[in-house]
């Protein structure tokens, strides 16, 4: 139930992240757009309002000149044209000679008296303006009163018309687009949560599906694998689990052989010394040399026991992570001499040659013990299956700028294709009967290769059975941490 509980609550945080997501991608862009038009309206209309007034106000103020009216005021053509204006527009109108004194106000508040506004001054210098206020909702506009044929002088400015245009319509307009697009808004938002919820369902369902289907497996269905091929996105990620799965299988598998392994390799031994021991005992009046034959055999088999102990404890060691290397820089050249020279005794009695080629001298940073171990394991192995006559094991040494490769051959009984990939398995035997014979623990080969990754190098294999087999290794020159 507290798992289900979990599950259920993963899965709603999913939708409402998707959610989230779907509307801050499709809501902020539409209020962006909602704001940009109606702003963008209002700048139309504003100028727009504000060319026409210009403009009429223009074609006014020269007929104001020509017809006098700074000096009578009385003109009724032109007192119609200004009711004519504020009537259209809204406004106000105001005609100021360069005095400062006001000669018309179609309001009728500030006739006879003195404008001296900033505006009024500056339109008076020459300097017509024009200006929005959006708080008080209206245009307001300087014109400058002269003769049309003398414009280009700023000494010829006669009076002023201050005219004050409302946008109240404007505003109005505004506020219904405002409001309708709040309203397409909130549908805009209503659908996309409507189809988020539908959209974030689909898109966790399949998440669900594998969900539920590792659950199933970590249940105990291990036989099983999961396939959930709704997104090119999930059928990457079962496939990656299902991988994992088999190698996790895999490693699984190998753990229960090697426990069969060693549980098997080291009861052999304290078998047959039980069974040596209950002969003697059965035994008591048998001959002495009877009694050292087997004693012999015993001590056989104890060293065959702490062998095997021995190299289990090399592999556990180099389980380890490669921090426990102990680097130092070593002649591989003078090691793989030392080795040869080691092993010579054992070469000579199976009568099998034992042959160097050195190419250049090489130094490497490396753990001398185990490289040591790692290069006399193959070459011991190299010895130990070889011919019974005329048999040779080369090995051959060369490098480059950044790794050294050395090859081991030898033309001995080879490898089988079939086993050759299993050879570096813990206590795999190609031959179990005949590799009873010459001896070994069969971890010789695991730990070499351990001892190699460790070095990040690499090892390869080429065989045909009967008439030899060929270890390629490379290692590289300074060691990588």
């Amino acid at each position: 139930m507290k798992k289900k509980l979990k599950r259920f609550a993963f899965y709603r945080s999913i939708r409402f992240y998707i959610m989230i997501l779907l509307f801050v991608i499709g809501i902020v862009p539409s209020i962006v757009v909602e704001s940009v038009i109606v702003q963008s309206y209002e700048t139309r209309a504003v100028n727009q309002r504000t060319i026409m007034v210009k403009s009429q106000c223009e074609i006014l103020a020269d007929q104001l000149y020509n017809r006098g009216y700074l000096t009578d005021s009385s003109d009724e053509v032109i007192n119609g044209e200004f009711d004519l204006l504020t009537r259209i527009y809204g406004g106000r109108i105001v005609v100021i000679n360069n005095d400062g004194k006001v000669i018309k106000d179609t309001f009728n508040i500030d006739n006879g008296k003195y404008s001296l506004s900033q505006e009024v001054m500056d339109c008076l210098n020459g300097r017509e303006s024009s200006r929005y206020d959006r708080d008080n909702k209206f245009i307001e506009l300087t014109f400058r009163i002269q003769d049309p044929d003398k414009k280009s002088s700023s000494v010829n400015t006669k009076g002023v018309l201050l005219v004050s245009v409302s946008t109240s319509e404007i505003s109005i307009s505004k506020g219904i687009l405002e409001e309708r697009g709040m309203l397409i808004l909130a549908i805009i938002i209503l659908v996309i949560l409507v189809l988020g919820y539908i959209l974030s369902g689909i898109l966790v369902k399949p998440l669900q599906k594998i969900t539920q289907a590792i659950e199933g497996i970590t249940d105990g269905y291990q036989d099983e694998s999961i396939s959930v091929n709704d997104y090119r996105e999930t059928k990457l990620i079962t496939d990656a689990f299902n991988r994992m799965l088999a190698r996790v299988k895999t490693v699984d598998d190998s753990r229960d052989e090697f426990v069969s392994n060693v549980s098997h390799e080291l009861k052999t031994p304290l078998t047959s010394m039980k069974v040596l021991a209950d002969v003697l005992n059965q035994n008591p009046d048998a001959p002495i040399e009877e009694y050292q034959e087997f004693m012999k055999d015993i001590s056989a088999e104890i060293d065959r026991e702490n062998s095997i102990i021995t190299d289990l404890l090399t592999l556990v060691r180099m389980d380890k992570k490669s921090a426990d290397l102990n680097i130092t820089n070593v002649n591989i050249n003078d090691e793989l001499e030392q080795i040869i020279k080691r092993l010579k005794p054992i070469a000579d009695k199976a009568g099998v040659e034992l042959i160097l080629d050195s190419f250049r001298p090489i130094t490497a940073e490396v753990d001398q013990t185990k490289i040591s171990l790692a290069f006399t394991n193959i070459i011991e192995n190299a010895i130990k299956y070889n011919k019974p006559e005329g048999g040779w094991v080369r090995i051959s040494l060369n490098a480059d700028r950044k790794y050294f490769y050395t090859t081991i051959s030898d033309n001995g009984i080879g490898i089988p294709e079939e086993s050759i990939n299993n050879i570096f398995e813990r206590f795999y035997r190609v031959d179990k009967s005949h590799s009873r014979e010459i001896g070994g623990t069969g971890l010789g080969l695991a730990i070499t290769k351990k001892v190699i990754v460790m070095h990040r190098g690499a090892i390869r294999v080429k065989s045909k059975l009967g008439e030899g087999t060929t270890f390629s290794i490379r290692i590289p020159l300074v060691h990588i941490v």
